[in-house]
């Protein structure tokens, strides 16, 4: 049964948005908080950089994984439920993160906080939107955009902080209280959701067949880094990821109550919104995984500074956010959608410019017209994407906008990294990229990001279509 708070108690919806805002802050500050430690990483665990990836791809994997699992449960037996299950478990895992006593024991604890996150990331957009009013839609989403924008630029500053006060181990332990503090709202504030009345199953070969392939296709891009893209081990693994894929469309295609509708797709404005959300991240995630090794290893920066300067780019994207969701309910999502490619595009080219010389200021120069070309995308692409759906699917559609996310994400550390790796050794061989000389690594992300640039270009000519065709 759903309880329209909006009539009942008008500051009812601000409340469930501060609910889903911590969670939604919390899961992120994880996210960006875990790159600045990476080049630690590979240090105190005596570990490589392809090793070390895992740290960030297994939580990625898990929540790519499930995220259709979890928007679908969502639909079936209520969003709060769930959304509250995942606050408790990642905080908990966050604690375990925090103790782990190895590489291995940090990625497996890395998953288990992904399984939290999954539920996080899958339902927080679907319950914001079933609380707000169609007319404050866009606006409600740019709040939840900036919280984002926000977390990820918290994220690198407070881990600079804290490991330059105690050790890696606090970036997870900080996540404890504010988890503990986000659940307090959810139950308080959050109400019951809108559910489907028809009886439902959960479909459990569908998530199985899609981990699987997501797992299979994460191992093939890391092993092509350590045993090239032509051993067996590595084209046997994307043959399965390719296999996997087949299947999985094959089976959605032919149950009767699949984990993914492919109906939806039916629709050219939903799917090619998604698409568009799925290049975005894959550049997004590649400048957030590489930006602290070249802060670190080339300008030999400290890792306080190091989390300051890449605040930078999501601060103005956080700051941006709110206002285009705002200028999205006022003119339409398409057209500050394209606006907000094209400066991120521009500062993809700007970033391709780095260099030895790099000053401070001139790496805030070059990375701010990426950061407020991506605050001024997200929100107005995420409200249109849940703008085609009806109100019994915007579970499935919060989680397939999650998936597009963390897709792309997971996409873009396997591929991304790959490409760094890959032009960064050919310019000059070494054992690692964390080994290699500074001259190397530089041309390494020139040619990463040229290439990153043309991806967004795609991105912003996907848009132009849909916004001509509308």
């Amino acid at each position: 049964m759903s309880i329209n708070i909006n009539s009942a108690n008008p500051s009812g919806k601000w409340w469930a948005m501060l609910g889903v805002g911590l969670g939604v802050l919390m899961f992120t500050i994880d996210t960006s908080i875990v790159n600045i430690v990476l080049p630690t990483l590979v240090q105190v665990f005596h570990t490589s950089f392809a090793t070390i990836q895992w740290v960030v791809l297994s939580y990625l994997l898990v929540v790519t994984s499930l995220v259709l699992g979890a928007a679908r449960l969502g639909d079936m037996v209520g969003k709060k439920q769930l959304y509250l299950g995942g606050l408790v478990l990642f905080t908990f895992s966050s604690l375990l993160c925090g103790l782990a006593p190895g590489v291995g024991w940090l990625i497996g604890f890395r998953a288990l906080q992904g399984l939290g996150a999954v539920m996080i990331s899958g339902l927080g957009a679907a319950i914001v939107t079933e609380v707000f009013p169609h007319s404050e839609r866009g606006r409600a989403l740019g709040i939840i955009g900036a919280v984002v924008s926000l977390g990820i630029a918290l994220g690198p500053t407070v881990g600079g902080l804290l490991i330059g006060l105690s050790d890696w181990r606090a970036i997870f332990l900080v996540n404890v209280p504010i988890g503990i503090f986000a659940s307090f709202v959810v139950v308080r504030s959050v109400p019951p959701s809108v559910t489907n009345p028809t009886k439902q199953k959960f479909d459990g070969l569908g998530a199985f067949i899609m981990t699987v392939t997501l797992v299979c296709f994460a191992l093939g891009m890391t092993d092509g880094q350590n045993y090239g893209f032509g051993s067996p081990r590595t084209l046997a693994l994307l043959a399965i990821a390719t296999l996997g894929l087949t299947s999985f469309l094959w089976v959605e295609a032919r149950i009767k109550q699949p984990m993914l509708d492919l109906q939806l797709f039916r629709n050219l404005q939903f799917s090619l919104s998604l698409l568009t959300a799925v290049l975005v991240f894959i550049v997004v995630s590649g400048v957030i995984f590489i930006a602290p090794f070249f802060l670190k290893l080339v300008l030999h920066y400290p890792i306080q500074k190091v989390g300051l300067l890449l605040a930078v780019s999501p601060v103005l994207g956080g700051i941006v956010a709110p206002f285009s969701g705002y200028l999205s309910d006022r003119f339409g999502p398409r057209i500050i959608s394209l606006i907000g490619l094209l400066l991120m595009t521009v500062g993809c080219f700007f970033i391709s410019t780095f260099n030895a010389q790099l000053t401070e200021l001139g790496y805030i120069v070059r990375v701010a017209p990426f950061g407020i070309g991506l605050g001024m995308f997200q929100s107005p692409n995420n409200s249109a994407i849940l703008g085609e759906v009806p109100p019994e699917r915007l579970g499935i559609a919060s989680g397939l906008l999650s998936l597009s996310r963390t897709f792309g994400q997971i996409t873009g550390v396997a591929v991304i990294a790959t490409l760094f790796a890959v032009l960064t050794l050919s310019f000059a061989p070494a054992a690692d990229v964390t080994t290699a000389p500074p001259e190397a690594l530089v041309f390494g992300v020139q040619r990463t990001f040229q290439i990153a640039a043309l991806v967004l270009l795609v991105a912003a000519a996907l848009v132009a279509f849909l916004w001509r065709t509308k």
